[in-house]
């Protein structure tokens, strides 16, 4: 049965999806007096920024902006007129406005005080509704009907609109569970995507059985990874497939790009940087006949149990033992592949560029914006991802609007 057509009328926006980029989105369109509603096929917005908040919400960072825009690589170009236009001092402002305050960790990046993102959203959502934007919950957004109405599948059946404009907030396609399931992807015909893939995600590794079973979980702690020209310190986790963290996370997308060419990646761990390897070389050059490997690179070059494991995993694997400080300094770490979408922090790929107009509208589509995550985009974490979506989503809302707005009524 064909649901009746309901139009939403010439001056209205309808964001679709409820994340980041949607609902900034949406507030940038409010203020322009637009009339404005929300479209989320999820029970609840924003839950991919709820778990993002149980680390901290690192929502943006301190660096000088040149610095910042250098993290979006090949991606600059396109994002820097959005994030020049609402830099991150202007997103920490935003968000004292909503009265949360914010500080700037020992690593440059920014976090609200609270440490946690429901207290923003919560916040952030009283403030739309106080702008008179509409959330509607549990619309999944089924692509455009010949004539160019706005599909969409509810509760009580299928629904479809006539929005003056229409901004798609979609979304990558990591952690899926949590609303960005990539389905979108096949519902632009016609439009070059390139393929969403995993970014800012761990690596399998293939451990010995008594390193899986012994250290899984364990953290590496002030160390530092690098590879070919990137290099990146911070922490790591050994799971049982291999591992992750953060100084991962800053080299995946030329580890992922690597392995997908040849098959596979070493990397090469440092796991003491603090340490010079003639300093180290000292250290550990007189060793009692009686201390065992493990003890004495406990004791002389205060290497963790996590660490010391991997030193003796190495030497197993045919790494040479007569330069244990040069081991330390450079132990050969080989990546098999990079873990699934599913457990990626974001994601990598999205709607080509050359598909947008510099407002982010979609070429092939008048009227219609896209932003956030769904574009070819990727940074690493520090708090680059967050304020790409915010920006792009706030760049999106006010041309949908402006786009809206200025229509024959």
């Amino acid at each position: 049965m064909n649901a009746p057509q309901r139009q939403t009328g010439a001056r209205c926006v309808i964001v679709i999806g409820a994340g980041p980029a949607g609902l900034m989105a949406a507030e940038a369109a409010a203020g322009t007096g637009a009339p404005v509603t929300i479209l989320d096929h999820m029970p609840s917005p924003a839950r991919k920024l709820l778990i993002a908040g149980r680390g901290g919400l690192n929502l943006t960072h301190s660096e000088a902006l040149d610095r910042f825009l250098g993290r979006y690589g090949a991606a600059r170009e396109r994002l820097e007129p959005h994030i020049r236009a609402f830099p991150p001092s202007a997103l920490i402002a935003w968000c004292e406005a909503l009265g949360q305050e914010t500080f700037i960790g020992s690593s440059g990046r920014v976090f609200p005080k609270a440490m946690k993102a429901s207290p923003l959203l919560r916040a952030w959502l009283a403030r739309l509704a106080e702008h008179g934007v509409g959330l509607r919950t549990r619309h999944r957004w089924l692509g455009f009907t010949e004539d160019g109405l706005l599909r969409a599948a509810t509760p009580q059946g299928e629904t479809r609109l006539a929005p003056g404009a229409t901004v798609l907030a979609l979304g990558g396609a990591s952690w899926p569970g949590l609303g960005a399931d990539g389905a979108w992807t096949a519902l632009l015909p016609g439009c070059a995507i390139a393929p969403l893939r995993p970014s800012n995600m761990g690596f399998a590794v293939a451990w010995s059985e008594h390193l899986r079973n012994r250290f899984a979980g364990a953290p590496l702690k002030r160390i530092a990874l690098s590879f070919g020209e990137h290099a990146a310190r911070g922490e790591a986790v050994i799971t049982q497939r291999g591992i992750e963290g953060g100084v991962i996370y800053a080299l995946s997308a030329p580890l992922r790009e690597a392995i997908a060419a040849t098959g596979e990646a070493t990397a090469l761990l440092d796991l003491r940087p603090d340490i010079s390897a003639e300093d180290l070389a000292r250290r550990i050059a007189r060793r009692a006949p009686a201390t065992t490997l493990s003890n004495h690179l406990r004791r002389a070059a205060g290497l963790s149990p996590p660490a010391i494991a991997l030193v003796q995993e190495a030497i197993r694997g045919g790494a040479p033992a007569e330069d244990i400080a040069a081991l330390i300094k450079a132990l050969p770490l080989r990546l098999f592949a990079p873990f699934g979408l599913d457990r990626a922090i974001s994601s990598a790929g999205g709607l080509a560029w050359q598909e947008v107009e510099p407002d982010l509208m979609i070429r092939r589509l008048p009227g219609v914006f896209a932003c956030g995550e769904m574009l070819d985009w990727e940074a690493p974490t520090g708090g680059y991802l967050l304020q790409a979506c915010f920006a792009t989503g706030r760049a999106a809302g006010q041309a949908a609007a402006a786009w809206a707005l200025s229509a024959p009524r």
